[in-house]
């Protein structure tokens, strides 16, 4: 009997968890932390709402085939005396159970296809961005009708001590960039989204938009959303050893300041333009040098120009030799290594500077000075 018991209650927990599950979601996102989030999009809610809605019929369906068959097993149970029927089929039984799941199906794939329609649905946007996933970051690229785009990278800004647990963690560990992509609110924005190496997948679960970005496609979502705020995500997909470290965050702003922003953007590539014709002293390059080093290379070549991850830097035979072999494993890395090209990932004038900076610091002193003019003829040659 003890043991019958211990059966009827393990059969028991399985509808029981279901059901408590199904209540626990539908108080909502801020009381539970299993649960979907409705997000700030149109959309997002649309899926958030089918969810529920499945959720709730499986739940329905679960509690009832569970109760029939506890109600069998305690009702006509072999201690109690009942003799088993003898019937082999049941037309009406058949028929019952073809048409009632025919029905509820069609009730499920009804919404469920209205609300695909929508996700797939990008006519008409307002604005285009291109997404690229590199290893291990993302490439925004505004796409403008008259030709003036708006181009840079999105790094993960969390700082390495936080990463390697000599300072405590913050709010948004391994969830904030130095460059958030910036969105106007209210108006409809297509994403084309690809790769650059290997697949990625841009997953902002607020604005309702998960997109592998695979090399040589490019694959469409889109997003609009009135709430102005701060959304973050990640890269979904498994890219490599440092996958955890390629988050997104998404800034959407008033019409107005997504203007000013696109404007000083607009500006800074002017800038960029301007600098390419000018020369630099070494004492410049230096110092634009080490920003861009800690930005970029830091992360596997050491602070100190150590090494980890990467080479050393510090009195390596690629800082300290020959000046345009250097360039050429900047500008275009090294095949079958982590060693990525940054060539295109960096504008002339940073690339300038970054190579300037790892021949002279970390005790190499080689002396030398790469200026844009160089950068661009290597390139070029």
């Amino acid at each position: 009997m003890c043991f019958e018991a211990k059966r009827l209650f393990r059969l028991a927990l399985g509808p029981v968890l279901m059901l408590m599950s199904a209540v626990v979601m539908a108080a909502g996102a801020e009381v539970s932390q299993v649960n979907m989030r409705p997000g700030v999009t149109e959309v997002g809610k649309e899926i958030y709402d089918l969810h529920m809605i499945i959720l709730w019929i499986c739940t329905i369906i679960g509690v009832g085939v569970f109760g029939v068959m506890f109600y069998s097993i305690i009702y006509h149970r072999k201690s109690k005396g009942v003799v088993p029927a003898t019937f082999h089929e049941s037309t009406k039984v058949e028929i019952a159970w073809t048409i009632v799941p025919f029905f509820i199906l069609i009730g499920m794939a009804v919404p469920a296809t209205s609300t695909l329609l929508n996700i797939y649905d990008n006519d008409d946007a307002d604005m285009d961005v291109l997404i690229t996933g590199y290893q291990w970051k993302w490439k925004y690229e505004y796409l403008d009708e008259n030709g003036e785009n708006v181009t840079f990278f999105s790094n993960l800004r969390t700082p390495q001590n936080e990463i390697y647990n000599t300072e405590s963690k913050g709010e948004h560990y391994l969830l904030e960039v130095d460059e958030p992509l910036v969105l106007p609110a209210d108006t409809k924005v297509r994403f084309l989204v690809t790769a650059n190496d290997v697949i990625h997948s841009w997953w902002v679960p607020d604005l309702a938009v998960k997109k592998d970005a695979i090399p040589g496609f490019i694959n469409e979502a889109w997003t609009r959303t009135s709430q102005e705020g701060i959304y973050r995500g990640q890269c979904a997909e498994l890219c490599g050893k440092d996958h955890g470290f390629m988050p997104i965050v998404v800034n959407v702003v008033s019409q107005g300041e997504y203007d000013e922003w696109l404007s000083g953007k607009q500006a800074e590539a002017a800038e960029i333009k301007e600098l390419m014709a000018q020369t630099f002293t070494l004492d410049q390059l230096m110092e634009r040098g080490k920003s861009v080093y800690d930005r970029s290379c830091l992360a596997c070549h050491g602070a100190n120009g150590e090494g980890g991850l990467g080479n050393a830097i510090a009195n390596s035979a690629v800082a300290t030799g020959d000046l345009g072999e250097h360039l050429e494993i900047g500008i275009n890395g090294v095949p079958g290594t982590a060693m990525q090209a940054f060539g295109g990932q960096m504008n002339d004038v940073d690339m300038a500077a970054v190579i300037t900076y790892q021949r002279n610091a970390f005790g190499n002193n080689m002396g030398d000075m790469v200026q844009p003019i160089d950068v661009y003829n290597h390139k070029k040659g």
